[in-house]
């Protein structure tokens, strides 16, 4: 069996787990297992159907007091326990922050060795067999090629490293409840509170992003990125030297430290492309550079390039944008 962690955030299915249910099928058939998948806690009961539809046999629903909203040491131990109980000879997990948290929990918890933020698999030849595994180390600044040796296989896939795609065929899942036993003491990491910050679409959600840097200028230089931005259905984002300045808040950082994005257009206007910038937009469908450096790193690594001044350069898009509405 290949047992995928479904993760969620009260009931909402992440966009990451239908990327490793993704993976999960292809591996499980190409190991010759069947595919199962658990969730954890009784807000995620509705995910059936959209789990069931990437090919899923059997989803096991873990129910507990204690599993009312997230916990990631509440999770780690409902992992482990459904490990136990299952047999499962892989269990996959989302490459996200919370994914890695509760795999990481798992693995302290079994005794086993985990890898994070797989890119590729090749399986051993059986189920003790050692494993071939590529993943992304330094914040996707380089790849590892490394090698996993374990009765049972812990691994999450980098986000936005497959193409989530439902199975040709959605059968019906079957559903099991899976009750594990946990210490009240667990509880004392499950979020109790959320304060909702904003409405509406995010740096990691957006189809399009306008990106600004250093060459922006100053606060005020963001203007016509907004403007940009709006016509577009975007929202704005910036490089750590805008955040360092105080120019911008943190929640708008796009990078290694910031907000890892992947959006179908990416405007990257006065961003040099640092290493740690380029981490976080990298998964870009298309990027578009605006730069006076045709050198610039963002400008070499770009699918498309304007050499030119941003503040003449951006106005003017936003002015064709608006030109060829009103035609």
């Amino acid at each position: 069996m290949l047992l995928v962690v479904v993760e969620h955030d009260r009931g909402a299915l992440a966009p990451a787990a239908e990327e490793a249910l993704t993976v999960g099928r292809s591996l499980a058939t190409q190991i010759g297992v069947a595919l199962h998948a658990l969730t954890i806690g009784a807000a995620a009961d509705t995910l059936v159907d959209a789990v069931g539809a990437f090919g899923v046999d059997t989803v096991h629903q873990a129910h507990h007091e204690i599993l009312s909203d997230y916990g990631p040491e509440a999770w780690g131990e409902t992992v482990a326990q459904a490990v136990r109980a299952l047999g499962p000879s892989v269990v996959l997990a989302t490459g996200t922050d919370r994914g890695s948290e509760v795999l990481a929990q798992a693995a302290a918890r079994l005794d086993l060795p985990f890898v994070a933020n797989c890119v590729s698999f090749e399986p051993g030849d059986g189920p003790a067999s050692g494993w071939q595994l590529v993943r992304a180390r330094w914040g996707g600044s380089l790849l590892e090629r490394c090698s996993l040796v374990a009765d049972v296989k812990l691994l999450t896939v980098a986000h936005h490293s497959a193409e989530a795609v439902p199975a040709a065929v959605a059968g019906t899942a079957a559903v099991r409840t899976f009750t594990p036993e946990l210490d009240a003491v667990l509880a004392r990491t499950v979020v109790r509170e959320r304060v909702e910050r904003a409405a509406g679409i995010t740096l990691a959600t957006a189809a399009v992003v306008v990106g600004g840097g250093r060459g922006v200028g100053s606060p005020e230089g963001f203007a016509p990125l907004e403007e940009l931005a709006g016509l577009l259905g975007g929202v704005v984002g910036c490089s750590r030297a805008v955040t360092n300045n105080g120019w911008r808040p943190h929640t708008d950082q796009v990078g290694q430290t910031g907000t890892r994005i992947a959006p179908d257009l990416y405007f990257a206007c006065g961003i040099s492309g640092a290493i740690q910038h380029w981490v976080g937009a990298m998964a870009s469908k298309k990027i578009l550079a605006i730069n006076t450096d045709p050198e610039a790193n963002m400008v070499t690594k770009a699918d498309y390039a304007v050499i030119g001044d941003l503040h003449q350069v951006v106005p003017a898009i936003s002015a064709e944008i608006r030109r060829r509405r009103s035609t």
